[in-house]
């Protein structure tokens, strides 16, 4: 099943409730926030109070990317705060399998998260403990980035190496993905589709999570 998860890095944070209730309206099936810390990538976002406040306001899962230097320290308390994905890049954390196993033991599915230029090979020992991965198809930090597309055959390419260990361990994407290129990702083996620009940039979020559902439906 595709699903699509706008990030609210993207929406109007002087509205944030109204926009979440449009693309609970258009069909989203999960909530993607952003966590930056301005160390691991070059920007500063959101954090715990913003989670919390978030788990008030929806029904839908939230899935909640730590781009931070320390992510081990606080994936816990995230989802404490409310998060039900929480994803933590291979990159940053020395002992990843141990945070994976955190996550999960809250309640929590567990996510590792990629940078494009990070060979799948660093995800050989980790895999089995994830629920999903989190393949970045931009470089992290910024909204409103173009796909790179070499990243198409990444996604090919991890679909495989699941299968290939006969795991379940979902395909989540996320970067300068819209109407033009979702049906490719989606049939390379993408099954959560991260999107911002797509879904809040055009002033109806609602419409914009419709409008790739249905060209997400054009492959499936």
């Amino acid at each position: 099943m595709i699903e699509i998860a706008p990030s609210i890095l993207s929406a109007d944070f002087a509205r944030l409730g109204e926009d979440i209730a449009a693309i609970e309206r258009g069909g989203a099936g999960v909530v993607h926030c952003d966590v930056m810390d301005g160390h691991f990538v070059p920007n500063i976002t959101i954090g715990l109070p913003v989670v919390k406040s978030l788990r008030r306001t929806t029904s839908l899962p939230l899935d909640t990317h730590l781009m931070i230097s320390e992510p081990g320290r606080y994936a816990e308390q995230f989802v404490e705060a409310g998060a039900d994905m929480v994803s933590v890049h291979v990159e940053i954390d020395p002992h990843l399998n141990r945070t994976l196993v955190a996550i999960r033991q809250k309640g929590a599915k567990a996510g590792i998260a990629i940078n494009p230029a990070t060979p799948l090979v660093a995800l050989e020992e980790s895999l089995a403990f994830a629920d999903y991965v989190l393949l970045m198809t931009v470089n992290p930090g910024f909204g409103g980035q173009k796909f790179i597309p070499t990243m198409l055959d990444k996604v090919r390419r991890l679909r495989r190496m699941i299968e290939e260990r006969g795991l379940q361990t979902r395909i989540e994407v996320d970067g300068g993905i819209d109407r033009t290129n979702i049906a490719d990702i989606t049939a390379a083996g993408a099954e959560i589709i991260v999107a911002g620009t797509a879904v809040f940039g055009g002033g109806d979020p609602a419409q914009g999570v419709r409008d790739l559902l249905a060209s997400a439906a054009q492959w499936v």
